[in-house]
Order: structure tokens, then sequence, then C-alpha cells
């Protein structure tokens, strides 16, 4: 038996820039960070030739092709696994509509773990690679490059995409002094709207064109909050946030909507300095930065939201338990 954990993700700047049709002209930048809630996925041989899927619901199929769960189907294609296995995903959190990167991260879950289950060590940059050509070539989804990644590599990093097709991936080195105090300023509360990002996405891919100066601008954020992290000038950050969220708002009519602003005004007038949702938007998880002495304000102001407690999570997806039988 195989386990992965592989982390879910908080994307802060550059979201939309890691689009092929933007990237592939101008290049792209994001500044991203895992988190320590996870996807568990495993994988084990079975005594017959059957293939058995485990999440939300449960398959008993004969053959790939018969797999509604089209991620852990074209993994098990790209991996060459046919027959003879069970498969089961599990995370810390709802995974559908969440904006915490989650089909990505069970995509390059589910490459590693059956990968390990082949015995073949396999990089970041392949897992990473592989998973956007299952989700974006095959699957056809209009979606970026920038969760997969994150999920591969783990860490607070900053990616550029060039146009060559090429990733450059850079660790941000903060003291554990810097690190506490950025963990301690953020804040992750559950809007209570789960939400299919497809449409939202389609929308915004459909309106590129027109939001180039939008995502130059997004994109030229996150470069300065990458030189604001380095500084460990953090409150910048918070301001940062603010202003990005306000440009990613006009990629889309469906990003926000007038229940998602009012939550966030509230929080801004209880002392959020800046936030966002953390994924495509429409709903999913509402993403503060709150210096320490202002968020008991915001719990209570967001009174009825559940919060997430969670910290920034060093380590991308990783193998936690192999059990071979001799």
């Amino acid at each position: 038996m195989i386990i992965v954990q592989t982390p879910l993700r908080i994307s802060l700047f550059g979201g939309g820039t890691d689009f092929s049709a933007f990237y592939m002209e101008e290049g792209g930048c994001v500044l991203s960070s895992a988190i320590d809630k996870y996807i568990f996925v495993t994988i084990k041989e079975r005594f017959d030739s059957k293939l058995r899927i485990g999440y939300t619901q449960t398959e008993m199929v004969d053959g790939i092709d018969e797999i509604h769960h089209e991620l852990i189907r074209e993994s098990l294609r790209l991996t060459g696994i046919e027959q003879g296995v069970e498969i089961t995903t599990m995370g810390d959190i709802p995974s559908e509509g969440s904006g915490l990167g989650s089909s990505s991260t069970v995509t390059v879950g589910a490459l590693h773990a059956m990968y390990s289950y082949h015995g073949e060590i396999v990089s970041a940059e392949r897992l990473a690679r592989e998973a956007c050509a299952i989700e974006i070539e095959t699957l056809k989804k209009p979606i970026g490059i920038q969760d997969q990644y994150i999920a591969a590599y783990g860490g607070l990093r900053f990616f550029e995409f060039l146009p060559s097709g090429e990733v450059k991936t850079e660790k941000m080195k903060l003291s554990p002094e810097a690190l506490r105090i950025l963990n301690n300023n953020f804040m992750l509360f559950f809007t209570g709207v789960s939400r299919s990002s497809s449409s939202i996405l389609k929308e915004q891919t459909h309106n590129m064109k027109d939001r180039r100066g939008e995502l130059r601008e997004i994109k030229q954020m996150a470069w300065q909050a990458r030189c604001d992290i380095e500084m460990e000038n953090f409150d910048a950050i918070g301001t940062l946030i603010h202003q990005s969220w306000e440009i990613k708002k006009r990629l889309a009519g469906t990003i926000s909507n007038e229940r998602i602003n009012d939550m966030y005004e509230t929080a801004r007038r209880a002392g959020a300095i800046g936030g966002k949702l953390t994924g495509a938007g429409g709903g999913g998880f509402l993403l503060l930065y709150v210096p320490y002495e202002c968020q008991n304000k915001v719990r209570s102001a967001l009174n009825g939201l559940q919060e997430l407690p969670f910290r920034l999570e060093a380590d991308g997806t990783k193998v936690i338990f192999n059990y071979r039988r001799s």
C-alpha cells in the first residue's frame, strides 16, 4: 500500500497570468503557498483484476474506460496501470468548489501514488507538468497551471511562466520569526458557497483579450509582492492583496457578487487590510490579511462564517507510507 499526502494551496498574487493565452505571449508569474490542509491518495494491489475507486462515491469496474472519476482515470492511463488496484482519495476539507486547488492536488497526488506503486521516483516538475497535461490538454479544463506546480513543489513560492513553456520556481526564504509573523496575519473563512469554477474561468478566458491591461497590473503586483516578502514588509502584502482583488474582479462578472462583497467590506471595516477569494471566484474560501491584534474583531464581525485555521506548508506532495510485500 502507498499513501501520498499532497497539500492544498492559497493563491496570493498573479492568478490569471498562468493561463496559456496570456503567458505564451507575455509571460506570467504567481506567488502562492501550499497550506497544511491535504488530500491523501492511497493505492494498493487487489486480489483480482478489477479497479476500485473510492471518493465521495465508490466505483468498481473492469477497465479504465469505465471509470467516471476523470482525474483518476486519466492518471491511471498515463502511468500505465490497467487493472488490479484499489485507489481512494480523502481530503481534509470538502474538496469540490473550495477554491483551494483541490482538483490539481488530486491529480498530482494520484500521479505520485501511481508512480510510487510502480517503484518509480518522479520529480516535482514532471508531476506538475503531467498533471497540467491531464487537466488542460486531455480533459480540456479552462484552467491555468499554477495549482499543479504548487501542489507538487510546496512551500511559499514564486513561479514564472515563460512564453517558451518553461516554468521557473523560486522558494521564498524567510527566517522562522518572519514566517511566524506572516502565518499569524492570515485568516481563512468559508463563504458558505461551493461553486464550479468552470463557468467563471470560461468567462475569464473569453474576456482575456480585452483584459490584458488588468492582467499586466496583476502580474506587476506579483513581482512587487515578491520584493515585499523578501524585505519582510508584510503589511504592504495586505494592501497589495486588496488592490489585486479589486482588479481581479474586473476579469469576469461572476468572480464576485453582492454577498461576497458585503463579507469582504465587513472584514475590512473590522480591521482586515486586504483579502481575496482563494480560487476562481464565486464562492469557496475568503482569505484575509489581518494584523493579529484585529483578528478577534474580524471574527466577531464575520460571525456565522466558519474559520479554517491554517499554516503555510513547507513540503509539496510526498509519500508518507510505503508498504510492499516481498
